[in-house]
C-alpha cells in the first residue's frame, strides 16, 4: 500500500508538469456504487480516476493512459492501460507499446475481437472500453485504396483476468473430492516461439464494409487438466483418493471475418470465427484428462434500426462445437440473443437505455436498464440495474443472487 501511495502522489504531481507542456489531457473522475437486491450489501464502492495524455505531430504521436481505481477506503489498483508510440509514413502506420485493439462488428460479444484479453472479474458488467486489457504489441497498418492490411505481433502473452476466490462472480466447478492444484504449467514463458500473430484485411466501400482475419494465438483461459489417484477400500472396491489439477494454456488457430452493410433504414452486421484446437471440459471430472479437443464455430448476425432519437438493435449469437461428444460439459449449440433499445430525450441530455442478453438454451437472461442525465457540460448521473434471471444452468441464471442496483456519477474533463 505504501508503494502504491507513493506512485499515486508522483502521478498526480506529474499532471501539473505535463499540463504545462503542449500535451492534450482528457479523462474522467467517476464514483461507482452498487447494492445487491437480495441482502442489501454494497457490491461495489469504487472511485475511478482515468486520464489520457496525448501529443500528436506530423510524423508520429505518443499516448499514455494511466487509470486508478480506489476501492472502499484505501484499496488502490493502479493500471497503465495504454502507453504507445505511433509512427506515420507514406501509406503506413506503426504503433509500438501497450495498446488496446478492437476488432469485429458485434456488440457485447467477442468473436474476432480477440487481440486484447478481457477483465472478467466483474463478469460482463464493466463498460466495454474498460473490460479490454491493453497488451504489449507491435501493430502495422498498410493503406491502399479503400483497403487496409493490419498485422499485429504480440510477443508477451496476456490472458483473461478471472474473478478471485471470495468474489460473488467466482463460480468454480464442483469436484467429488477437494482438488490439489499444480500451477507450474499455467505461465506462458516470454520468448519468440510463444509469440502471437494476427493478420486482418479490411475493405470499406459505399455498399459494404468487411474484413477477414487469421491468428495464431494462445487460448486466453487455461484448460484444467485433471489426474486422479484411485485406491481400494477395505472391501477391495476402487475409491477416489485425490484429484490433481494442472491449468495449462494451449495454442489455437483462428480464422474469421465480419461485415456491415446498409439496406434502406437498416444496418445489417455479421461476424464469424472458426477456432481450431480448443480444449473443452468434460462433464465427468474423473475422465482421463477431463478434457477433449474439438473445433468450434462462433458467429453473430445483427440488425440495427434508427428513427429520430430512437435506436433499436438485436443480435443472434451461436456457438457450435463440431464433432460433438455427449460427455462435453457444454451444449453442442449455444444460442444467445441480445436486444438494445435507446432513446435520447430533452435535447439529448436524458438517455434511456435497455440492453439484454437472453440465453435461449436455458431461458436465462441479463437485463440491464439504465437512465443517464447530463446535468451540465461534462457532468452526468447514471442510475441502472443488472438483473439476472432464469435457470442456474445458464450463463446468466447462475448469477441470480448477484442482481443489483447501481449509480455512476461521472465528470469528464
Amino acid at each position: 500500500m505504501k508503494t502504491k501511495g507513493i506512485i499515486l502522489v508522483l502521478f498526480i504531481v506529474s499532471l501539473f508538469d505535463l499540463k504545462a507542456q503542449n500535451v492534450d489531457m482528457t479523462g474522467f473522475v467517476r464514483n461507482y456504487t452498487s447494492v445487491l437486491y437480495n441482502n442489501g450489501d454494497f457490491n461495489m464502492l469504487q472511485n475511478t480516476f482515468n486520464v489520457n495524455f496525448e501529443t500528436i505531430g506530423d510524423k508520429g504521436a505518443l499516448k499514455a493512459n494511466p487509470m486508478i481505481y480506489l476501492y472502499g477506503i484505501d484499496s488502490i489498483d493502479f493500471r497503465l492501460r495504454e502507453i504507445y508510440l505511433d509512427l506515420y509514413f507514406n501509406s503506413i502506420d506503426l504503433r509500438i507499446g501497450k495498446q488496446q485493439v478492437v476488432w469485429g462488428k458485434a456488440d457485447g460479444v467477442f468473436i474476432t475481437d480477440i487481440v486484447s484479453p478481457l477483465n472478467l472479474t466483474e463478469f460482463l458488467l464493466p463498460d466495454f472500453d474498460e473490460i479490454r486489457i491493453g497488451v504489449y504489441s507491435v501493430k502495422f497498418d498498410y493503406y491502399f485504396g479503400n483497403s487496409t492490411i493490419e498485422a499485429i505481433w504480440k510477443p508477451i502473452y496476456a490472458g483473461n483476468e478471472l474473478p478471485p476466490r471470495g468474489s460473488i462472480w467466482f463460480k468454480p466447478p464442483e469436484f467429488p473430492a477437494p482438488p490439489t492444484f499444480d500451477y507450474s504449467k499455467e505461465k506462458v514463458d516470454v520468448n519468440i516461439k510463444n509469440s502471437e500473430m494476427y493478420l486482418k484485411y479490411s475493405l470499406s466501400s459505399s455498399a459494404i464494409d468487411f474484413d477477414v482475419m487469421g491468428a495464431y494465438v494462445w487460448d486466453q483461459t487455461a484448460s484444467m487438466h485433471v489426474e486422479r489417484e484411485v485406491g481400494l477400500d477395505s472391501l477391495g472396491n476402487p475409491v477416489l483418493k485425490g484429484l490433481f489439477i494442472t491449468p495449462e494454456h494451449h495454442r489455437l488457430y483462428v480464422a474469421g471475418g465480419s461485415f456491415t452493410s446498409t439496406i434502406k433504414s437498416f444496418v445489417l452486421r455479421g461476424e464469424a470465427a472458426y477456432y481450431n484446437g480448443k480444449y473443452f471440459q468434460t462433464a465427468d471430472p474423473l475422465a482421463e484428462g477431463a478434457l477433449t479437443q474439438k473445433n468450434y464455430l462462433h458467429y453473430v448476425l445483427g440488425l440495427d434500426y434508427g428513427v429520430g432519437n430512437l435506436k433499436l438493435s438485436t443480435q443472434f449469437i451461436q456457438k457450435y462445437i463440431m464433432d460433438y461428444d455427449d460427455f462435453i460439459d457444454e451444449d453442442e449449440f449455444q444460442n444467445t440473443m441480445t436486444f438494445l433499445a435507446r432513446y435520447d430525450a430533452m435535447r439529448e441530455t436524458l438517455h434511456l437505455e435497455l440492453f439484454s442478453y437472453v440465453g435461449l438454451n436455458y431461458g436465462d437472461a441479463l437485463i440491464r436498464p439504465k437512465v443517464t442525465y447530463d446535468l451540465f457540460d461534462g457532468f452526468s448521473i447514471l442510475l441502472g440495474s443488472n438483473i439476472f434471471v432464469g435457470d442456474e444452468r445458464g450463463m446468466f441464471g447462475r448469477y441470480g443472487d448477484n442482481s443489483m442496483i447501481y449509480t455512476k456519477i461521472k465528470y469528464n474533463f
